[in-house]
């Protein structure tokens, strides 16, 4: 039987939509916000006769959103949700036997097509809000690509979003139909208030909501960066709107019951105030919302792979989001959209939020991609692909935790990891766990640390945990299913008689974050040499180990989010590896030489250490070298020739390029194994380094084969009409040559180097080596300003020849014989 449906504008191109897919089996559909794709989309699909029996599976960027849009649709169809319509995310599902569209968080899509590449069963994917360009989606999109092209011709593609980048989404589904849908059903009046420099976000986001209130009806729904900024601006307005008006918080770490409060229609005589993060910028629609007031602001997670930790860094909106945030007012009737920023500032702002691929922890994707069989993720189609580093570390974490193998093929202890359906940190925790009988309370921690606000927000996860074991809430009893089913089939030792704490678990997932007190209460070194800190007035700051789970902020100002009491004894007892002791060479800093020790260690962190005698050879210009590394290159003393030998090769690599080395100092520093501990062996303080040493050394980085041309290239002097060299000067952004005038007369032609082809820039100078021209063009100063220049010079230096015709006088270093 047909499905009569509501007329929304995005109606429009749901016939041309329906032509595309029974011709092919892919489409783009962009579509602004309140068009109502995500509802009218699925809903006309299930009349389509390609479907047959299949299930369509709309997939949406957030849990809040999935059941939004699932709710949306069982209502048109006068159903419970979990009947024609249901939906499954990690830790609620709702589908039944009679379920034909299935709305799921993009993770869970991503583990479905791992689980079953051939996705039996399913007739088509929807991508909605793929402009959110969600590290999940982006992999999902590139895995359901793979398998319609070499399993499932028939299975449907359709990506969907409000603001999206269609032409590079429709160059990656090899341009399918692109089919835009007309503008928001009701008109939205766009405002803007300038927010001065100095005024915190919270003051004019009160201030303008204040303002909205008295002038304005409706409900609004004000778009903040993070919990915090709402939880501040909620303080600033108590007592300040009338009891009529209902404040309501809506961020991903409220719980579900909390977050469907936010979003219900506002009780009759009253209104609504919805202080929301990003959360609310989709899928969504906050009934009797017709104000927006928007921040301007979110917050961003910035991963950083030579740490390995997650900041999380407020920055502006894109101009996408922004839209996204303006549509809210225009939902259900005509709408205002209060920005706090000029109206000049918008062109500034970035078009489209950055994806989540380019500044995430890729573990888990590289884990999922030797499942699918891939090693290099050039083989999928991703819009953008990983960058090199994160991949690369996440390819040694791997290779660490015993996951993968040195050629990046998924071992047996990988399969079981990403069977977990864990961050692969945690993964490794719960199977090392269970091996010890702790099974059941590292999957509980496991559960707790990736579900946000779950037992609480304390920072000392023993804490948490505790709580977490005690809530007999609705979602706490879901997490704990899901840890259950985690560890149902898993294979485990005997259970231990004494229970694990959360720090001894966590040992096996963070061993690199095992953290000493140094400097203070509240101030640690990491076993992976890095500082963290924990405000002074929490109990955990008064420990004296800790292992720490997740920390923010720059590498040289982390702070500590959630940690866990150890003592030595643990690492002794639960990861003895990661004690190790033995000879060493190193830096001493204070006494700047090279000095050797007896050492036990934790990664960075050292417990006991006995003096032995000085090294001698390889070793102690190794631990040199590490010294230079920690002071930097200034501390080493080149020769004249060796510095002038560097900036002539530093010449040619930046006009050049390969295979001429690059000589700035960075590059230098990554490369002291080949160029300074090879020439200076044995050597143990920077008083003893050997000049010459450093000049082979330098040389050496040149290949052999082009060495001899060096000097054709780059010359140190040149020879001037007079017969004298003059050294020739690399260090700025061209070659300069400074040289007296009077020893250029005679020469018709401009002096170059690099075989002919780049002239020298020409610092001219009197008699008394001041500086009285610059010129890239000798002839063209001798016919031009020479005359000028002569006149003046006459003056000052009338015992110097001065001829009228300098290019054909005779080259001279002395002055005028007496009497002419």
């Amino acid at each position: 039987m047909p499905i009569t449906l509501p007329v929304y504008p995005v109606s429009e191109i749901l016939p041309p939509l329906a032509a595309a897919l029974a011709a092919g089996n892919r489409a783009v559909v962009s579509a602004p916000p309140g068009a109502g794709k995500t509802t009218l989309i699925p809903l006309s699909l299930l009349d389509q006769p390609w479907r047959g029996d299949g299930r369509i599976i709309l997939l949406e960027p957030r849990r809040l959103a999935a059941r939004a849009a699932a709710s949306r649709m069982a209502s048109l169809l006068g159903e419970q949700v979990g009947q024609t319509v249901g939906y499954r995310m990690r830790l609620d599902n709702r589908i039944s036997a009679s379920t034909r569209i299935e709305v799921v968080t993009e993770g869970v899509f991503a583990r479905m097509i791992l689980e079953d590449p051939e996705l039996s069963g399913i007739s088509a994917v929807l991508f909605d809000e793929f402009h959110e360009r969600s590290l999940d989606a982006d992999f999902g999109l590139a895995l359901a690509l793979d398998c319609q092209s070499a399993l499932r011709d028939d299975l449907r593609l359709i990506v969907m979003s409000a603001t999206l980048d269609v032409e590079r989404v429709a160059v990656l589904m090899d341009n399918p139909p692109v089919l835009e849908s007309a503008g928001r059903g009701f008109p939205i009046d766009i405002r803007h208030r300038d927010r001065p420099g100095t005024e915190r976000i919270e003051d004019s986001m009160v201030s303008a909501i204040l303002d909205a209130h008295t002038n304005e009806t409706g409900s609004i729904l004000a778009f903040l960066p993070g919990q915090a900024e709402i939880r501040r601006v909620a303080e600033r307005l108590e007592g300040r709107l009338p009891a009529s008006t209902l404040i309501a918080p809506l961020y991903g770490n409220l719980t579900q019951g909390e977050q469907d409060q936010a979003i219900k229609p506002a009780p009759a005589g009253t209104r609504k105030l919805v202080l929301a993060t990003s959360i609310a910028e989709t899928s969504i629609t906050i009934d009797g919302v017709r104000i927006v007031i928007d921040s301007g602001l979110q917050r961003l997670p910035v991963y950083e792979a030579s740490t390995g930790m997650t900041r999380l860094e407020t920055v502006k909106v894109s101009r996408a989001s922004a839209d996204q945030r303006t549509g809210r007012a225009g939902r259900t009737e005509p709408g205002i959209a209060i920005r706090l920023w000029h109206v000049g500032q918008t062109a500034a702002l970035p078009a489209f939020t950055p994806p989540e691929i380019l500044s995430s922890d890729l573990s888990s994707l590289v884990l999922d991609m030797a499942h699918w069989g891939v090693t290099d993720p050039a083989a999928l189609c991703f819009i953008d692909q990983p960058p090199k580093a994160p991949l690369q570390e996440a390819r040694n974490l791997l290779i660490a935790l015993g996951a993968l193998d040195e050629q990046g093929r998924l071992t047996t202890k990988g399969k079981t990891m990403r069977g977990l359906g864990l961050p692969p940190r945690l993964a490794a925790m719960v199977i090392a766990a269970a091996e010890d009988g702790h099974g059941k309370t590292a999957s509980e921690l496991s559960v707790l640390i990736t579900e946000q606000g779950l037992g609480g927000n304390d920072l000392d996860l023993d804490e948490r945990l505790r709580r977490f074991q005690k809530d007999r809430g609705e979602r706490a009893n879901a997490a704990r299913k899901l840890a259950e089913r985690l560890i149902k089939d898993f294979p485990r030792g005997q259970n231990s008689p004494s229970p694990a704490s959360a720090g001894q678990l966590l040992l096996h997932a963070y061993p690199d974050r095992i953290a000493f007190k140094r400097g203070g209460r509240g101030r640690y070194v990491m076993a992976n040499g890095r500082g963290a800190e924990i405000a002074e007035t929490e109990r955990l700051a008064a420990s004296d180990m800790l292992v720490i789970a997740d920390l923010t902020g720059r590498a040289a100002q982390a702070r500590i989010l959630s940690a866990a009491e150890i003592r030595l004894a643990d690492v002794e007892a639960y990861l003895p590896e990661a004690i190790t002791q033995g000879d060493e060479s190193f830096f001493d800093l204070n006494a700047k030489e090279v000095r050797a020790r007896r050492v036990k260690r934790i990664g960075a962190i050292i417990l006991e250490e006995t003096p032995l005698a000085k090294p001698t050879g390889e070793a102690a210009t190794k631990a040199l070298a590490d010294g230079l590394r920690q002071i930097g290159l200034d501390r080493l003393e080149f020769s004249k020739s060796a510095e002038q030998l560097r900036q002539r090769i530093g010449f040619l690599h930046r006009s050049i390029g390969a295979p001429w080395p690059d000589m700035n100092d960075e590059a230098l520093l990554e490369r002291l194994d080949e160029w300074f501990i090879p020439f200076q062996t044995g050597v143990r303080s920077f008083s003893a380094i050997s000049a010459s040493g450093l000049m082979d050394g330098l040389k050496s980085l040149v290949p052999y084969e082009v060495q001899r041309d060096l000097e054709r290239l780059a010359p140190t002097h040149f020879t001037a009409p007079t017969g004298m060299n003059h050294a020739i000067h690399y260090e700025g952004d061209e070659p300069k040559l400074v040289i007296r005038v009077q020893e250029l007369y005679g020469l018709k032609q401009h002096p170059t180097i690099g075989g002919g082809k780049l002239p020298l820039l020409l610092e001219l100078t009197s008699p008394a080596h001041r500086p009285i021209q610059t010129t890239r063009d000798l002839p063209g100063f001798w016919a031009g300003s020479w005359s000028d220049v002569r006149a003046e010079m006459r003056g000052r230096y009338p015992r110097h020849p001065w001829p009228e015709d300098p290019a054909n006088a005779a080259p001279t270093t002395r002055v005028k014989p007496r009497g002419t």
